[in-house]
């Protein structure tokens, strides 16, 4: 992210930043910067799919201390990939290298920082509870969080170095050093403050030479950000000669940083340093070459920013990029609002995303692969809006193939796949184009939503709503997962499912007393002796690695028809490292029946769960393995195919009816 080298070369300095006590003001937030420095900082879960939980409680915590410090946050996220593709390449690249840290978290090598795949939707339900305004952008958020600062005159909060190079009038507080776990006193007001730093992009181009600031932005493309390659300027680094000057900084990247920032201040303005650029190039390479740095320049400029004041004060989000478009206007809304994720964004607008890299067993197909054919689904719902008349429907029929591009993995390797959409709905009345989402009567909803996952809502019926679309993709997983779900799979989700009820929310009526503490302590206990053995069971964590994607893919799903079923409380839904531990301990001792006979409740609640999940899934959906293997082997050798007892990698998961009436799957590896 950002500029390479430069945090570290703005940190090695405290010339170019103040000491600062943060109380009384506004602060505009980079979210996304936000949720993964808060996540990895905190020395929680990585491995076994996060502990929500626990992060929502450091949020919390957060939050609390600004508001403390009458500290008035708004928090901007980034939304879809930019529009231009300028940032491909490097995205390609990023995702490789989660891959393979996912892949060494995995086999225990560490060395990797992979979010779960649910964070973003947790941090985002934590902002909503805590009534903190926040708005999602139609792309990347940086010059959106600039122009808003500047508007109000207040600083920004993040750890993207790409900060550094716009003017902010109230400063850049970098994340890594803003103390918020450190309140600190004024002893004259007892007012409280958090210590931070702020950097200032004027002190820096002061302290070399009274660089011009306008200079900035080729200064962030000649040394390489997410928008141009250094390979492209490596004729010029090998032939210009740099004055140093004063070298107080160690390492080759900081060298040439303070060298191309003290050449640089030999100019008076871009042009000029342009051209003194190009003259070290061939000349056949400088026009493409001023082209392509003129055009990475673009990306500090702040003169067509949306402005965010309106959706702040009034809700009002008008992305030109969107207009331009023609998106329905309640899309667009639901963009900023976060109820639409950046990845429906990206299928709706750049047909291809990617699946967010997880930590799963490698040596099987992505876990992603289960939830491919609710992806058709929303795709197709997505892409109806190129549906305006029954004739124009049969011509795409005819003439036009639609796809959309995943990016997953194959092993450790980055697997591109299509899915060609097909732009037929069949059994409904109703118009499902995607102006049309939103007027869809709830049954017609509903009932798109319910076919897509194979349950019916009798089936949900004796549990409170609350749980309905929890359950829902419980079942869907059950139903779909490869490797085969088992019994103590499934009790352990459950079990996790109904203890988020009382995690965190012992102040509850109905949990008073010492019951519901005795389930606490339990399940602590549980978790402490899991966390005792360090050796990873792989096809367990795959397991439980498709069941979050169940769970977002069934939430997107959800949104877009508008939800027909209420969304689920994520915060406290899913505890990965328990939940683990509980399959470990399901294994050979049968804890379920009894686990919440303290808390009624909570017994109550699981036991109807129980009786919703096993009349809705078929009922030999948790036979053992060695019992499904001998029925796949009998068979096979009735048709005479070989039997085998571990899955095909090109084996593709089955795929719900609904979703062969929208989509056609076409891999290209």
């Amino acid at each position: 992210m950002g500029i390479q080298g430069l945090m570290s070369f703005v940190g090695s300095n405290r010339n170019f930043c103040n000491n600062v006590q943060m109380r009384n003001t506004k602060l505009i937030i980079d979210g996304n910067n936000l949720y993964h420095k808060l996540y990895f900082d905190s020395g929680l879960d990585l491995v076994h799919g996060g502990d929500y939980a626990a992060f929502t409680d450091i949020l919390n915590k957060f939050f609390d201390t600004l508001a403390v410090c009458n500290i008035e946050a708004y928090v901007v996220f980034d939304g879809g990939c930019d529009i231009s593709d300028k940032k491909l390449e490097t995205q390609k690249e990023r995702f490789k290298d989660k891959i393979r840290m996912a892949a060494n978290l995995s086999t225990g090598r560490g060395g990797g920082s992979v979010l779960p795949l649910l964070i973003r939707e947790v941090f985002l339900q934590v902002l909503k509870k805590l009534n903190v305004p926040f708005v999602q952008c139609f792309a990347e958020a940086d010059r959106e969080i600039v122009a808003l600062a500047n508007l109000w005159n207040c600083p920004v909060l993040t750890f993207d170095s790409d900060f550094c190079i716009f003017d902010i009038k109230a400063g850049y507080c970098p994340l890594n050093a803003f103390q918020w776990k450190i309140i600190g006193t004024i002893k004259e007001s007892q007012n409280s403050y958090i210590p931070a730093h702020s950097f200032s992009a004027q002190r820096l181009c002061n302290y070399f030479n009274n660089l011009n600031i306008s200079l900035l932005p080729l200064f962030a493309v000649l040394t390489g950000n997410d928008y141009i390659s250094l390979r492209a300027l490596e004729t010029f680094f090998s032939r210009v000669h740099f004055p140093i000057g004063n070298v107080s900084h160690s390492g080759r990247k900081h060298v040439q940083i303070q060298g191309l920032l003290n050449w640089l201040s030999r100019f008076a303005d871009v042009e000029e340093a342009m051209e003194n650029v190009l003259k070290y190039l061939n000349l056949k390479d400088r026009e493409s070459a001023r082209q392509l740095l003129y055009s990475a320049m673009e990306e500090y400029n702040l003169n067509e920013t949306v402005n965010l004041e309106p959706f702040f004060h009034g809700g009002l989000y008008v992305s030109p990029t969107a207009v331009q478009l023609n998106l329905p206007d309640w899309v667009q809304n639901a963009l900023a609002k976060g109820s639409l994720s950046p990845l429906l964004s990206d299928a709706l607008v750049l047909r291809r995303v990617f699946l967010h890299a997880q930590v799963e067993d490698f040596r099987r197909m992505s876990a992603h692969l289960v939830t491919q054919p609710i992806r058709k689904v929303i795709y197709a719902l997505l892409l109806n809006m190129y549906q305006s008349s029954q004739a124009e429907l049969q011509e795409s029929k005819r003439s036009k193939r639609i796809f959309v591009e995943e990016f997953d993995r194959l092993e450790t390797n980055v697997r591109r796949s299509k899915v060609e959409i097909s732009l037929i709905s069949e059994d409904c009345n109703e118009d499902l184009s995607l102006q049309n989402l939103p007027g869809l009567s709830s049954s017609t909803s509903l009932k798109i939503l319910l076919r897509t996952i194979e349950v019916k809502m009798t089936d949900l019926k004796s549990v409170p709503p609350a749980h309905h679309l929890t359950l829902a993709a419980l079942c869907y997983w059950i139903q779909h997962a490869d490797p085969k779900v088992k019994m103590h799979h499934y009790k352990a989700v459950l079990i996790g499912i109904v203890y988020g009820e009382i995690n965190g929310n012992l102040n509850r009526p109905e949990f008073q007393g010492d019951g519901p503490q005795a389930v606490c302590e339990q399940m602590k206990q549980i978790k402490s002796e899991g966390a005792q053995d360090r050796k990873l069971n792989l096809e367990d964590l795959h397991i439980l690695c498709q069941w979050q994607c169940c769970l977002q893919m069934v939430l997107s799903l959800n949104h877009l028809l508008c939800t027909p079923l209420l969304v689920p409380d994520l915060t406290r839904l899913y505890n990965g490292s328990l939940v683990y531990c509980l399959v470990q301990k399901l294994k050979t001792l049968s804890i379920a029946e009894d686990i919440f006979k303290p808390c009624p409740p909570l017994e109550i609640l699981y036991r109807d769960c129980v009786g919703a999940v096993m009349s809705a899934v078929p009922p030999d959906c948790f036979e053992s393995r060695s019992k499904s293997a001998s029925k796949k082997s009998k068979k096979k050798s009735k048709s005479g195919k070989t039997s085998a007892n571990m899955p095909s990698k090109t084996e593709n998961p089955p795929q719900s009816n609904i979703s062969n009436r929208f989509a056609t799957l076409y891999l290209e590896d």
